[in-house]
């Protein structure tokens, strides 16, 4: 319940950070690990180091299938500017997408494991993946402008209660034995999700399309942040271990990617 509460406050001040900076400010920093660290630290407390190592292995893939996500809002939005109702088309193809992405994905961690493959090896299998879509994708400039309408506070609230469900949801899975599902549950795309429908809503398809890639991008720090946390949850303790990911993550990743994407887009000004 905490975790799920956390989490749920944390999201909705995710996407404010884009309609008030821009895509790459917004994008990056406002994906810095949020609702992983009370995931995570709820799933240790609830099924113990063996259902937290197998949880956080698999968020890597699970960002991964976010980026998929992301990608069908970069990419379909363009492809529909004759339709009546291009958001609803985005929003159900996204999620289609993501659901179909999420099985396979689940199908091959699970063989991947059964295979002795190592849940960290899979978990940094994943992290790679998704550090290439996000550099195939980022690779070019795109629109970053910044809001010009503000997101209305029931759509905030919205956010929120999605972001509280999906992380509840995911640590009473993980609770219940099921750490793979759970590691899904856990990022599944609820802010980027809300984040994308109302951003479009309040500004049109412009502002969520530019905000799309630094969002992939920096949400690798989620993914950062779940490997680590296996080695640091168990070692220094849920408060310190926490602590200690969330340091390497944004440090180690985030500013890195804002420092990049910043500087590449000023160049090409």
């Amino acid at each position: 319940m905490i975790s799920a509460l956390f989490a749920g406050i944390v999201a909705t001040l995710v996407t404010v950070a884009i309609e008030k900076w821009g895509g790459i400010t917004g994008g990056i920093l406002g994906t810095v690990p949020s609702t992983i660290v009370p995931a995570a630290a709820g799933m240790y407390l609830a099924g113990g180091e063996a259902a937290l190592i197998e949880s956080m292995a698999i968020i890597p893939l699970g960002m991964l299938v976010n980026g998929i996500f992301l990608t069908v809002w970069i990419i379909l939005p363009p492809h529909l500017s004759q339709a009546k109702t291009p958001l609803m088309i985005t929003t159900i193809s996204a999620l289609l997408i993501w659901t179909f992405s999420a099985i396979i994905m689940l199908k091959i961690a699970s063989f991947a494991l059964e295979e002795n493959l190592g849940a960290i090896n899979l978990g940094f299998i994943g992290l790679l993946l998704l550090l290439l879509l996000s550099v195939i994708i980022n690779w070019k400039t795109t629109e970053i402008a910044k809001g010009k309408h503000p997101v209305s506070p029931f759509v905030l609230v919205c956010r929120g209660l999605a972001a509280a469900i999906a992380i509840g949801f995911a640590v009473w899975l993980s609770g219940q034995g099921q750490p793979l599902i759970a590691g899904i549950a856990a990022v599944f795309p609820a802010i980027f999700l809300t984040s994308m429908v109302a951003l479009w809503m309040a500004q049109g398809p412009t502002v969520p399309r530019g905000a799309a890639g630094p969002m992939m991008l920096g949400g690798a720090s989620v993914a950062v942040y779940a490997i680590v946390s296996i080695w640091s949850l168990p070692e220094f303790g849920v408060l310190m271990g926490s602590i200690i990911a969330w340091l390497v993550a944004v440090i180690g990743w985030s500013l890195p990617a804002f420092i990049v994407l910043s500087k590449r887009n000023s160049f090409s000004d």
